[in-house]
């Protein structure tokens, strides 16, 4: 999930930096308007916790790695404004002081990271947990199928942006500049890798922090709003 340099174009990489500015800009105007001072240990603290989960990469084929994010678990338990903050702390950390994914390819990779995982992951915990209560096991199963979903999307979503370099920028000879990979490469590995493998990571991660925050401070999950009333 971490590209690193030289894989995308500056077409790619510029247009998702200019995506993400605007997205930071109004997530940090958010969370001055909305966030509240008993949040901000558990902000540091989701942020810390996106960057070890993150730090745990195995390089897979199609020129990424695949790894859990921890960051679906921080938009259910924060919101996905402040998941995108938190998130992309964690991979502009990790890129500018550790190498891991690219300088350039900062933008796509908050994207994919820090804005994909958590508005998935929060919008499919709604969806599946509505009506339930907050110690339930319908929640906490909810919490793990959002993150197995989440990672999936965004894994895709990296799948194609790695995938359609070989047709936005070739040499005199034909040969990619970029990622070399096609999309008939990309794709069925990040999928396959995902679905298989990391995605159940994911799930497993987002639903036994949930479950541990079931049992030690139930408060914390009462600011995860449903629509409807609670039911057995």
């Amino acid at each position: 999930m971490h590209i690193p340099d030289g894989y995308l174009s500056p077409q790619t990489y510029g247009s998702f930096l200019a995506i993400m500015v605007p997205v930071w800009t109004m997530a940090s105007r958010i969370l001055k308007r909305r966030f509240q001072t008993r949040q901000v240990p558990m902000f540091a603290m989701s942020a810390a916790f996106c960057f070890v989960v993150m730090m745990f990469n195995i390089p897979i084929p199609g020129g990424t790695s695949g790894h859990a994010t921890g960051a679906a678990l921080v938009g259910i338990l924060l919101g996905p404004w402040a998941a995108v903050m938190a998130v992309s702390i964690a991979l502009i950390i990790q890129a500018l002081l550790f190498g891991d994914g690219g300088i350039t390819a900062i933008g796509a990779n908050c994207f994919n990271t820090a804005v994909v995982v958590p508005t998935v992951g929060y919008w499919t915990y709604r969806f599946l947990a509505e009506g339930s209560k907050v110690e339930s096991t319908r929640r906490m199963i909810s919490a793990g199928v959002a993150g197995y979903i989440s990672l999936n999307v965004s894994a895709l979503i990296v799948a194609i942006q790695l995938g359609v370099q070989p047709l936005i920028a070739k040499n005199a000879l034909g040969q990619p500049l970029y990622s070399p990979f096609p999309l008939q490469v990309t794709v069925p590995v990040m999928a396959s890798t995902h679905l298989l493998f990391f995605g159940f990571a994911e799930a497993l991660i987002t639903a036994g922090v949930f479950r541990y925050f079931q049992k030690s401070d139930p408060a914390m999950l009462q600011s995860v709003s449903l629509p409807r009333p609670h039911i057995a």
